[in-house]
């Protein structure tokens, strides 16, 4: 690693007296017009685009009344007689943000340019090639955090030349070309997050000089080239976050300059090599989230230099029969789901360099350690185990602790008073805790996310986390609380989940200052008062939940401005009027909803919080917060809802529920909804709805769970490939005069003999006879058969003007 940092700061370095040296060197005239032209570009475009803000960056020194060597941002040779232009840096130039790849024209013609770094300017569009491809003798090319899409240019691999190059955090696609194996010279290789696919080609076994390669958080796949191992000086290897598969190359022991693996998250198979042991410089080996198996080997522990060691979410299993004397010191360390079994393993306490600890998902039992509560760990993850006990109080007064996460153990008595302000994370759900949440938990001003769901905590008054507060994230469902619903957040929260606890009261009129909020979900609480008019200024949220509640008045009409709303439940309430027109407006159920970023996608290692649960399919189920951006439901069931379906509601195309059982709607069933292409489950029962089924309901191809009972339909049901399939006779009984072969009810259409023309006009007496005998015999007979059971009303029954289901 210290050669590669030589590498990184001596460009840098060699600037830097470049400036100091250059105060009396004049550039030569072509380059220095060269570049004059290019900020004369820029600045015309600012100038164009009314640009308020001409903060130039160091162009401001560019002028023709001065020497190109002296200006700002520009490196010379300062031992040539000529004085040529080798190196430009313009990183993070405000001028460049946004430019397109054109702009560069005048750049390609100095081509005496040995360092050339470009990064984090936003440019977008293709990597030009034959420009770069007259840069021959570039040395250092950073154009790393830009918006380049397209391919490589195969030009940039004929840059013999080159020592150093980074392409991370762009657009590019397409596959790593066998042309890669040109760069002879080349030390460093950066790809990071791009949408590279393919297999890496085996002439990367050609780049013997190379020091550090990494491709992390790409598409690439197939296995690991053997070619690699020829990679001597390699010291970095970075393929995490792809989809490598089969095996890690057996001799991957034979790099023995390596210091740093990370092959993490991909599909790997097949045991840890034994070869590994040879790495006597290895110091992180990062394996976690693939498909290795096998008995984790004691000699990882003998490798003396190692001190980042992560093998969990694997098959790997720890041997829980031996005892291990560490020769390392460890930083860091996960077994997550590495069959760990009995108490935390002993040896951990000789540890006392240890920052990170994850042993989740094992088999762990017993309390929780005193010596870990006292060791200042910045980071411990015990959640999925069955650990018993109080926590010690010394766990809350570490200067260190910034994650703590102990979901889903046995863990019980009240939490003790927090003295610290460190924690960031703190996951207490599914164990025994009781009692009040400690009110110094509000002085925690780093907690960004707080669960405490599916324990037993109580308490009339939630502590306040004040408006400075960064928290984002709070769940504290499927606890006892009581009193008012807590109101006091900071502005950066966007998730919170107070459901099934016991608050009561109106909602507080404080939510109205979380502008940031996406989360909202109170359902199954005592929650009264009128349907607030805020929610119209959460112009952010995607999920409202406030089923099972006493919430009165009309809904809103406000609320269809909510652009992102992809689920509303306001079910079991005590609604009135009408659904308004305007929620046909609902970008969010209209469009296919961007799947948002996953929590563990935001934090470096594995987050849950606690599902959604949603009435689905005739039950209650629960939908993962990783999944929440794929679904869209809209549940206005057991209310008092009257009026008229509006026909907008059948332009929210991405809906997968509808459900607006249980109300007092009238009028007819729209035929705009068989424009609801998404929709899997449609309920509409215990309405007052008449007329005919929409025959554009034979369009709804997605469609598996529906419901029409106890309304006053009539008419024939439509027929359909997917309709078909709804062979349930429930699904239309109670009606006062459906037909069809779903409900083996003959429609009177149905049972007229069709006039043939060819038929012969002597028909005898008899047949017509028979016809004339049949056919009411068997429509009266038929008729009293589905009295019987139930799919004609005699009376309409009582409708039920409030339903509550037990909690």
């Amino acid at each position: 690693m210290a050669n590669l940092s030589l590498l990184s700061k001596s460009y840098y370095i060699f600037f830097i007296l470049s400036l100091c040296l250059s105060g009396s060197l004049s550039c030569l005239h072509d380059q220095r017009d060269a570049l004059l032209e290019f900020k004369d570009l820029l600045v015309r475009d600012l100038i164009r685009d009314n640009s308020t803000e001409l903060f130039l960056g160091g162009l401001e020194t560019w002028n023709s009344s001065s020497e190109c060597c002296q200006w700002i941002l520009v490196q010379c040779n300062t031992r040539s007689s000529s004085q040529e232009v080798t190196g430009l840096n313009l990183s993070d130039l405000f001028p460049l943000r946004g430019k397109t790849s054109t702009f560069w024209a005048s750049i390609f013609r100095i081509k005496t340019l040995m360092s050339l770094d470009i990064s984090y300017n936003s440019i977008q569009g293709e990597i030009p090639g034959t420009g770069f491809g007259n840069l021959t003798e570039l040395v250092y090319l950073d154009m790393s955090g830009n918006s380049f899409n397209g391919s490589i240019p195969l030009q940039l691999f004929h840059l013999s030349n080159l020592e150093f190059l980074d392409l991370s955090f762009n657009m590019i696609e397409g596959s790593l070309p066998s042309d890669v194996g040109g760069l002879k010279n080349l030390k460093r290789l950066s790809l990071d997050a791009n949408v590279i696919h393919g297999e890496i080609p085996e002439e990367i076994g050609n780049l013997t000089e190379l020091r550090m390669l990494t491709l992390p958080h790409n598409q690439i796949s197939g296995r690991i080239p053997l070619s690699i191992l020829r990679l001597k000086k390699l010291e970095v290897l970075h393929l995490q976050n792809n989809t490598f598969s089969r095996e890690i190359p057996a001799e991957i022991g034979n790099l023995v300059n390596i210091t740093t693996v990370d092959l993490s998250k991909n599909n790997l198979t097949g045991e840890i090599p034994s070869s590994i042991q040879k790495l006597g410089k290895l110091e992180t080996l990062q394996l976690e989230n693939n498909m290795l198996s096998g008995e984790i080997p004691r000699w990882l522990f003998d490798l003396k230099e190692m001190k980042k060691l992560h093998l969990g979410g694997n098959r790997l299993a720890w041997n829980n029969n031996i005892t291990i004397t560490p020769k390392c010191k460890l930083t860091s360390l996960s077994l997550r789901s590495c069959s760990v079994r009995g108490q935390i393993p002993s040896w951990l306490t000789n540890q006392t360099n240890l920052i990170f600890l994850d042993l989740s998902k094992n088999d762990i039992q017993g309390d929780f350690p005193q010596w870990l509560a006292e060791r200042n760990l910045g980071t411990i993850i015990l959640s999925d185990n069955k650990l018993t006990g109080s926590l010690p109080p010394q766990l809350f007064q570490s200067r260190n602790l910034s994650v703590l996460a102990l979901s889903r153990n046995k863990f019980s008595g009240e939490l003790p008073e927090i003295n610290t302000t460190s924690i960031m994370i703190l996951m207490l759900s599914e164990n025994k805790f009781s009692g009040p949440v400690p009110k110094s938990i509000s002085t925690i001003y780093r907690l960004l996310l707080l669960d405490l769901s599916k324990n037993s905590f109580s308490g009339s008054e939630f502590p306040a986390l004040g408006g400075d507060s960064l928290i984002a994230f709070v769940d504290i469902s499927s606890n006892n609380f009581s009193g008012k619903v807590p109101a006091h957040f900071g502005l950066y929260t966007v998730m919170l989940s107070f459901s099934q606890n016991n608050f009561s009261g109106p909602l507080p009129e404080n939510f109205s200052n979380l502008s940031m909020l996406e989360h909202l979900d109170l359902h199954d609480n005592n929650i009264t008062g009128e349907f607030p008019a805020f929610f119209s200024q959460f112009s952010s949220l995607q999920v409202l939940n406030l089923r099972t509640n006493s919430i009165e008045g009309s809904i809103s009409d406000d609320l269809s401005s909510l652009s992102s709303l992809r689920i509303l439940d306001l079910s079991n309430n005590n609604l009135i009027g009408e659904i308004p027109q305007s929620f046909g407006n609902l970008t969010g159920m209209i469009d296919t909803p961007d799947v948002p970023l996953k929590l563990s996608e935001i934090f470096t290692f594995p987050v849950e919080v606690s599902d959604l649960i949603v009435n689905w399919k005739n039950s209650k189920r629960g939908i993962s917060i990783r999944n929440l951006g794929i679904y869209t439901f809209l549940d206005l069931s057991k209310n008092q809802l009257s009026g008229e379906i509006p026909p907008s509601l059948g332009s929210l195309k991405s809906l997968k529920l509808l459900n607006l059982s249980y109300n007092e709607l009238s009028g007819n069933i729209p035929m705009s909804f068989g424009d609801l292409e998404s929709v899997e489950t449609l309920d509409l029962s215990h309405n007052n709805l008449d007329g005919e089924i929409p025959g554009s309901f034979a369009k709804l191809q997605e469609l598996n769970n529906l419901d029409l009972s106890n309304n006053n339909l009539w008419g024939k049901i439509p027929e359909s490939p997917q309709m078909d399939r709804l062979v349930d006779p429930n699904i239309y009984a109670n009606n006062s005069g459906l037909c069809g072969v779903l409900i083996q009810v003959p429609c009177e259409e149905d049972l007229q003999p069709p006039e043939s023309p060819g038929m012969n006009k002597k028909e005898t007496w008899f047949s017509w006879a028979a016809t004339g005998i049949g056919y009411p015999v068997g429509f009266l007979s038929s008729t009293a058969i589905m009295y019987v059971i139930g799919y004609f009303n005699i009376t309409k029954l009582h409708h039920r003007r409030r339903y509550t289901s037990p909690r």
